[in-house]
């Protein structure tokens, strides 16, 4: 098995399709509740009408402490890469 190397993501821009996914995943894992997610996007939806700087959805969560640092770079881990996220979780040592 090839070892995953983080600088091979580092450029990657996150697909239209990964974005929804990112929410979906964090309440999947109930680390945010759809009501939560469905002010986020709302406060996002503004930012973006007022012509303010573009804030991830995971930065706006955060922000209002729906979601912690960790869970984030979980929600990410498992964005980009699913079957490294697994054996890290089921074959630490």
């Amino acid at each position: 098995m090839e070892k995953y190397k983080v600088e091979d993501d580092v450029y990657k821009d996150p697909s239209k399709e990964q974005i929804p996914r990112f929410g979906k995943i964090a309440i999947d894992m109930r680390f945010i509740t759809p009501e939560q997610l469905t002010e986020a996007l709302a406060e996002q939806a503004e930012d973006s009408f007022s012509n303010k700087p573009h804030r991830p959805i995971g930065k706006i969560l955060f922000d209002h402490g729906w979601i912690t640092r960790d869970e984030i770079s979980f929600i990410v881990l498992r964005l980009f890469n699913p079957e490294d996220l697994s054996q890290w979780i089921f074959h630490s040592t």
